[in-house]
């Protein structure tokens, strides 16, 4: 069995490292000098991770701002909280005959989260070579704008993204598995880095199959003589670090996904999903 799952990488930096060692293969794709597959040339693709792929591009014309006032997403909700003290504008009768000094209540404004301090999405980098890049953009802008926009509503969010899939290697079959931190909790949010990390298409064909052409030689071997893998190109909650409970992993981009062909339908359905895990509140 070759050593196909990876350690997490656990900052963009080290992820960047990793995509950027030499290639122990000689026919490796992330480095091919055609690009319009890959999305963007080699140094183009580095550029775009380490600047942040900025808004608006040129064939939609649209700002992230613009993509969260469509989701209807672009302001924080603010929720009433009861907090009690010795003044308030009501009595907690409870309290007062109990002889809490307490025992006055208000209302405050808070912005409350539904699951918890930090909220972790694990993101399939993986998709079939036939995926057209305007679904990738799609589906990307759809997810970093919700993503944006939950942060606005006072949650704090930790984003991975993993290539992981199917290796077949000598008649036999192999999941292979990486997972790298794109942004952490608690960190400024980067918002440029988290649409190239979602959205653009060298994400998967520059970086992340320049991570595995820099693996040990029999494994960037069978890795690029089986095309980097098929597919089912599902994540899973193990992948990530056993310290990370509670992950909510997206299913990954197939050809038969339809809600990802325009930017609208993209919106909607992640806007749905979101709000069904109770993540967003309108």
């Amino acid at each position: 069995m070759l050593p196909v799952v990876l350690p997490p990488l656990r900052s963009w930096n080290e992820f960047l490292d990793a995509a950027m060692l030499e290639p122990t293969t000689s026919h490796a794709s992330s480095r091919r000098a055609d690009y319009g597959w890959h999305g963007a040339p080699w140094e183009e693709a580095l550029q775009l991770a380490m600047d942040g792929w900025s808004v608006p591009l040129e064939e939609t014309d649209v700002t992230v701002g613009e993509l969260r006032e469509s989701a209807g997403l672009s302001h924080a909700v603010t929720l009433l909280e009861p907090t009690w003290d010795v003044t308030g504008s009501e009595v907690d009768v409870g309290a007062y005959l109990s002889g809490v000094p307490e025992c006055m209540v208000d209302a405050v404004p808070r912005q409350i989260s539904r699951r918890g301090k930090v909220i972790t999405f694990l993101v399939p980098g993986g998709y079939s070579n036939t995926i057209g890049h305007y679904v990738i953009i799609n589906r990307g802008l759809a997810l970093a704008a919700l993503c944006t926009a939950i942060i606005d509503a006072g949650h704090s969010v930790e984003i991975w993204s993993g290539f992981c899939g199917t290796l077949h290697v000598s008649k036999m079959e192999q999941r292979f598995s990486g997972v790298a931190r794109v942004i952490a909790a608690g960190e400024p949010f980067d918002v440029g880095r988290l649409i190239f990390a979602v959205a653009h298409p060298a994400m998967l064909r520059r970086l992340w199959f320049g991570v595995w052409d820099a693996q040990p030689k029999r494994v960037a071997a069978a890795m690029q003589t089986d095309h980097y893998g098929g597919p089912p190109y599902t994540c899973q909650a193990r992948d990530l670090p056993e310290e990370i409970h509670d992950p909510y992993v997206f299913p990954y981009l197939t050809e038969t996904d339809r809600q990802w062909d325009d930017l609208p339908s993209a919106l909607a359905w992640a806007r749905q999903m979101f709000r069904e895990l109770e993540l967003i509140q309108e």
